[in-house]
């Protein structure tokens, strides 16, 4: 059975499709199968991502690995049994016909609260949630105190998250691997950066989440998505020297994949 990445936040502006392209574009480049759905009916980041990647290959006559990009299926709502909700039909079937043929299906959820999303969440067995490294993020998780660092309560998103833990321990499932990514992580307010990890490795150990380092902010990522590039992409399309920045940036795209543990994986890049 291919393995189920989730990249899910329900605050936007994460950065969540720009970690999803970039995980699955570095797992097809290590050989791996990958399909990826992204179930944002209405942004479709993720989507307009790979649709930009096909369309600069194509322009540019070069060949990059292009993950398998999977839109939901339609279902006949007439042959639905009663009770029965057409968006978990729509999911199931569109699973199904990636399965046979993935090593990983990546799916990347919009940034709210949604049935797709709650049923997405349902199916991880890795789920990762990138995080702005601020206490305006941090809210998405738990609630915490004027001082940032007692922690009050969980969130609602929290709380979806044991939903899905809850269903797959029924279904006899393996339980979820949750992931939290700290991204845009600055170089400036040492003192707010100790007070989030700290925070982070809390609440991770109350409800049951790992913490990995994720992206600096960097002007690069805003450069890459109209051509839907990532930063293993450069040389290939003719950047020979690398700068600092973009060199640094490949190093945190290759200890996150380090990070996620995923089953068969070995970084080679």
């Amino acid at each position: 059975m291919a393995h189920i990445i989730v990249v899910g936040n329900e605050k936007g502006g994460s950065g969540k499709s720009t970690t999803s392209m970039h995980i699955a574009t570095a797992l097809s480049r290590m050989n791996h199968k990958v399909s990826v759905m992204d179930i944002d009916l209405r942004q479709r980041s993720l989507g307009r991502y790979l649709q930009n990647r096909v369309a600069f290959c194509k322009e540019q006559n070069v060949r990059l690995p292009i993950p398998k990009y999977q839109r939901l299926p339609d279902v006949n709502r007439e042959t639905l049994r009663e009770g029965e909700n057409p968006y978990d039909q729509r999911m199931a079937a569109a699973v199904a016909l990636l399965e046979p043929d993935s090593d990983f299906i990546l799916i990347d959820c919009p940034g709210s609260h949604t049935r797709l999303s709650k049923v997405a969440h349902s199916l991880a067995d890795t789920l990762v949630t990138p995080l702005n490294d601020s206490f305006v993020d941090f809210d998405v998780l738990a609630q915490v105190d004027s001082t940032g660092t007692e922690i009050k309560g969980p969130s609602v998103y929290s709380e979806m998250v044991w939903g899905a833990r809850q269903l797959r321990s029924k279904a006899g499932l393996n339980p979820i691997d949750w992931v939290v990514v700290r991204n845009r992580l600055g170089a400036q307010n040492m003192v707010n950066k100790q007070k989030m990890g700290a925070a982070l490795e809390n609440l991770g150990k109350r409800i049951g989440f790992r913490v990995a380092p994720g992206f600096s902010e960097r002007v690069i990522f805003r450069e890459l998505f109209p051509r839907g590039l990532t930063l293993l992409d450069l040389k290939d399309v003719g950047v020979k020297q690398l700068n600092i920045s973009n060199v640094a940036a490949r190093q945190e795209l290759r200890e996150l994949i380090k990070a996620l543990r995923l089953p068969g994986v070995e970084v080679n890049f």
